[in-house]
């Protein structure tokens, strides 16, 4: 037998065990305040270690139906039943890619189907533009007209910024979560979102191009000069460019820099410390408009979001972009050999972190269904189907390292997010209100199209 078949088998008999003794005490064979078999009994029965029982046995300790009592064994609470509730989740159009988030409700209502989840799926895309989902958040939670809420971080430092931490339940912290998501989503000391998953940006390139180009794959010692010598002979007029991604997203764009290691200057700071002429920053926002402006490599393709570029990727027009795990699930159905690295660097080597996050609505009429479904998605086994059925990265770090071996197209490092750990920043580390991220676009976008200059753009920085 191979080891991937007997990793299945082995999956099999302990949800197998989970999903009968589950029953058994829904249809009163373990009564209330009566005891489990024991452990090494639950083993035999079902072929399992003692280790596999227990991990089977701590997840009815989540659903709340056994509690284990030290030295006896476990005893049974009884299936809790709640009255038929509907709960309304607003998230992302890309949820059900990156989460498999209808699975995850097919799950839940399996163990609860008293409650039912309405998840609205078919909110316009312009909706979670920048600046355009905070109106909405803050409509949700006032109005009550949403249970839970899917978030990223600058959606939720938007909302602190201005000044809407009340109507945010603070929440404790899950243990096993990576504890820099739980301090992405805290304040003060104070954490008030749910971590779910988390990426960084990655280079992704096309293996292939680069063996027909003779060219030795990236690695973290890249910088970018090393990207625009291998892009120059990757491109093939007419067939392919070297590089490309989509240029304005804020998962994106403001890469480049947090790679200078300097953040911008607060408005009550002295004058000469808002002047980024000469600066390690002003280097970063040059470079970032030479690599894209760049057509001897990089396209004037006008994508109208990220899937075109994970399209163009797929269909071998590209031969390097910038990714995270989230975006590589367009990719993990298709026969692409493709791997990642670490992305280039100018002056630190840093890399953006991407994170989504739920909260549950203070003033929902349904809180504690809402609470029991956000508590499901942040358990260890909704963490570990995240993990399994897509290639994002569950919050929960036992999780998120697990081995996994599946049918999908995952990149050959795979793993390539725990090693580079130390290079994670947030956009938070640009010291930038979320308020300036549209205006410090628009002045941006201004130099990068050669409308202002140098001397220009620094003196419009400084107003920022």
């Amino acid at each position: 037998m191979s080891e991937t078949t007997d990793r299945k088998a082995f999956r099999v008999r302990l949800q197998t065990m989970i999903d009968e003794v589950r029953d058994r005490i829904r249809d009163g064979t373990y009564p209330k305040d009566s005891y489990l078999p024991s452990e090494s009994a639950l083993a035999k029965q079902f072929q399992l270690s003692n280790n596999s029982v227990r991990k089977g046995l701590a997840q009815l300790v989540e659903e709340g139906l056994i509690k284990k009592v030290d030295k006896v064994g476990s005893r049974v609470t009884g299936a809790k039943h709640y009255k038929k509730t509907t709960l309304n989740v607003v998230g992302y159009p890309m949820n059900n890619r990156d989460l498999d988030f209808t699975g995850i409700i097919e799950e839940f209502q399996a163990l609860y189907p008293s409650i039912q989840i309405t998840w609205n799926e078919h909110v316009p895309r312009e909706t979670f533009a920048l600046g355009q989902y905070l109106p909405s958040i803050v409509k949700y939670i006032r109005q009550a007209t949403a249970d839970l809420i899917l978030l990223d971080h600058l959606q939720f430092r938007e909302l602190i910024e201005n000044g809407h931490a009340d109507l945010l339940n603070e929440v404790e912290p899950a243990e096993e979560t990576f504890s820099f998501l739980n301090e992405a989503f805290s304040v003060e000391g104070r954490m008030y979102v749910q971590p779910v998953i988390f990426s960084p940006v990655v280079l992704g390139y096309n293996r292939e191009h680069f063996r027909q180009a003779g060219l030795q794959e990236p690695d973290s010692g890249w910088t970018w000069d090393d990207l625009v010598r291998a892009a120059t002979r990757l491109t093939v007029p007419n067939e392919r460019n070297g590089f490309y991604f989509y240029r304005i997203s804020e998962n994106r764009w403001p890469l480049l820099l947090l790679q200078s290691g300097m953040p911008f200057a607060g408005a009550d700071e002295a004058e000469e410390k808002r002047n980024y002429a000469g600066t390690r920053l002003l280097d970063s926002i040059r470079l970032y408009g030479k690599l894209t402006g760049n057509n001897a490599f990089f396209p004037n393709y006008m994508a109208e979001s990220p899937h075109d570029t994970s399209r163009l990727f797929l269909e071998g027009k590209i031969s390097m972009t910038l990714l995270t795990y989230s975006s590589m699930n367009d990719l993990k159905h298709s026969d692409l050999d493709y791997d990642i690295s670490a992305v280039p660097f100018i002056h630190y080597p840093v890399s953006l972190l991407t994170i989504m996050g739920i909260i549950v609505n203070k003033n929902s009429q349904n809180k504690e269904a809402a609470q029991l479904f956000a508590d499901f998605i942040r358990s260890r086994e909704t963490q570990e189907s995240i993990r399994r059925r897509t290639l994002s990265l569950p919050a929960m770090k036992p999780a998120a390292i697990m081995p996994i071996r599946d049918d999908f197209n995952r990149p050959i490092h795979d793993s390539l997010f725990r090693e580079i750990i130390p290079s994670y920043r947030t956009t938070s580390d640009l010291n930038m209100p979320v308020s300036k991220f549209k205006p410090l676009l628009n002045v941006l976008k201004l130099f990068w199209s050669d409308l202002i200059d140098e001397t220009a753009l620094c003196e419009q920085l400084k107003q920022l």
